[in-house]
């Protein structure tokens, strides 16, 4: 990451609550083109709930999350993949370029597809896709706007080892051409490798925000994660 990178995202002081439940408070960062942040955490950390706010899809109890991408250049894949099961893969894409206000040429769609190696299914229907194929096609939905800020809520849960070598491959390659990635990892031991930035969720709070290299899962979050 390049310490004068563009500062496309900003968390100041945000806090959450579910009715009088404390999920967490106090989470300050920066996020910057380029740069990919790991946020960690056990199960019912606020991790999801966090990386919403961060994308602007729900509003923090206090504090702000102030996306400075403007929120066209802004994408966020996670655990749904939001196709529409009756079109098929180039249908899918279609539609989410007009909902873009793009109007790509075919061989455009299918030059999408074929990067996530799905140019042979591209009139198949979405329905019928593993979850693998399913997340390959939600990939080129977001390859459609070249993305500045990318919010990834496990992505890889449930992928076979081909469809998590794309995605980690597609990950870095997102950040060579400056795009930041904030990226909560069902598998944090691999992933922390590809990461410049952790930050950590515990007991309410945000534990842990610095070089993923020097990230100590034991020591921060009291058990191993990593």
């Amino acid at each position: 990451m390049n310490d004068s990178a563009k500062t496309v995202l900003k968390v100041r002081k945000a806090a959450k609550f579910f009715g009088t439940r404390l999920v967490f408070k106090g989470i300050s960062c920066d996020v910057s083109a380029g740069e990919i942040l790991l946020v960690v955490g056990r199960n019912g950390a606020g991790k999801t709930t966090l990386l919403k706010i961060m994308a602007g899809l729900s509003r923090p109890s206090s504090g702000r999350a102030e996306l400075i991408a403007a929120p066209e250049k802004s994408a966020y894949l996670g655990h749904a993949t939001f196709l529409y099961p009756r079109l098929s893969a180039l249908g899918n894409l279609n539609f989410w370029a007009s909902m873009y206000g793009l109007s790509p040429s075919r061989d455009g769609l299918m030059d999408l597809l074929r990067r996530v190696g799905l140019e042979r299914a591209a009139e198949e229907k979405a329905g019928s896709f593993s979850r693998g194929m399913a997340q390959r096609l939600n990939l080129a939905r977001v390859f459609l706007i070249e993305p500045e800020l990318i919010f990834l809520d496990e992505p890889g849960t449930g992928l076979d080892q081909s469809s998590l070598k794309l995605l980690r491959d597609e990950i870095a390659g997102f950040r060579e051409r400056g795009s930041a990635i904030v990226w909560i990892s069902h598998d944090v031991r691999h992933d922390c490798g590809l990461a410049d930035r952790v930050l950590g969720l515990a007991s309410g709070r945000m534990e842990y925000l610095g070089p993923a290299s020097e990230f100590d899962p034991v020591a921060v979050l009291g058990g191993s994660v990593c």
